[in-house]
């Protein structure tokens, strides 16, 4: 039996632990994932995902601010694991740690070395890919520049947000991993070189690339909404106040960009660039709770226009 430290935080590495777990050809032997946080409104905190994992399976939990140099990362490299995988963990991993064991494996959300860095899923929709993919890697200094040991793609789908696809690619690399890692620990799999020269990057998602820029085109700001639902979610100014958007369909029609163009009872169509426009289906006024859109027509947005203009 394989013994494991596994490594991940959100309900993405959560599905790969839960694949390592059911498979008895592995031993976790300790779980490391980020530190409990205040969440909400209330700042409840809040465990991470795979802790409760970890913790319904009577696992040791490791949680330290920073894994390098820290105590828990020296109780680790004494528990005689053969191998490190990771998911998702949010954290570097020191090479001393990385080299205290056979092998340290990750299971990165992208097609490498596509969209290295923490918002893969969500640069792939923002970008409008057709597909989104996951690989199995090993573990380097380098963020996610290590040799690739498998790689598998999904397609992405208009009906597709990043909750849909986090679900999706969790289950694609949770089965993935547990089909090549024997192989790959056996010796019979030669992980490939990235090429450096195709590497793009996926930086966590700013403030500012929250806000929505209705000059571009329907569809661009479509697949912003889209690529970040259901966080962290897009939005504009309606009134000088932020007025979040989760949820919106492409619709026909045109306008000043930002320019309502159509309002009923159960419909609010906003102009975009280039001609094209969004009818919005999920929003969030400043102050109140998130809502259908039929919700806010019948309250908050009972006021509003044909020919008011949002974003300003």
């Amino acid at each position: 039996m394989t013994k494991l430290i596994f490594m991940g935080t959100p309900d993405f590495s959560a599905t790969v632990l839960k694949g390592l777990l059911a498979d008895d050809r592995y031993e976790i032997v300790a779980v490391v994932t980020q530190p409990d946080r205040a969440v909400g409104r209330k700042k409840l905190i809040k465990m991470t995902p795979v802790k409760e994992v970890a913790l319904a399976h009577d696992l040791p939990v490791y949680q330290p601010e920073k894994l390098s140099g820290s105590e828990e990362m020296a109780e680790l490299m004494t528990l005689g694991a053969d191998g490190i995988v990771t998911a998702a963990f949010g954290q570097f991993l020191p090479m001393k740690l990385i080299n205290s064991v056979d092998f340290a494996v990750n299971v990165h959300a992208s097609l490498l070395p596509k969209y290295r860095g923490g918002a893969p899923i969500h640069y792939a929709i923002i970008n409008g890919d057709k597909e989104a993919g996951v690989t199995i890697m090993e573990m380097v200094q380098k963020m996610d520049a290590g040799d690739m040991i498998a790689k598998r793609s999904t397609p992405i789908t208009d009906d597709d947000n990043v909750g849909t696809m986090f679900e999706k690619l969790a289950v694609l690399g949770r089965d993935l991993l547990l089909e090549t890692l024997p192989a790959y620990i056996a010796g019979e799999i030669k992980p490939q070189a990235q090429e450096e020269s195709q590497a793009s990057f996926s930086p966590n998602i700013t403030p500012e690339e929250e806000r929505i820029d209705w000059n571009k085109p329907a569809r661009d700001v479509f697949n912003q909404v889209r690529g970040m639902y259901p966080w962290p979610v897009a939005h504009t100014l309606l009134d000088g106040n932020r007025f979040k958007i989760y949820e919106a369909d492409l619709a026909e029609g045109q306008g000043q960009p930002g320019q309502i163009i159509e309002k009923t009872k159960k419909t609010l169509v906003i102009a975009a660039g280039q001609g094209g426009a969004l009818s919005l289906k999920t929003v969030q006024p400043a102050g109140k709770p998130r809502m259908p859109i039929t919700d806010f027509l019948n309250g908050v947005g009972r006021t509003l226009e044909v020919g008011d203009v949002l974003g300003q």
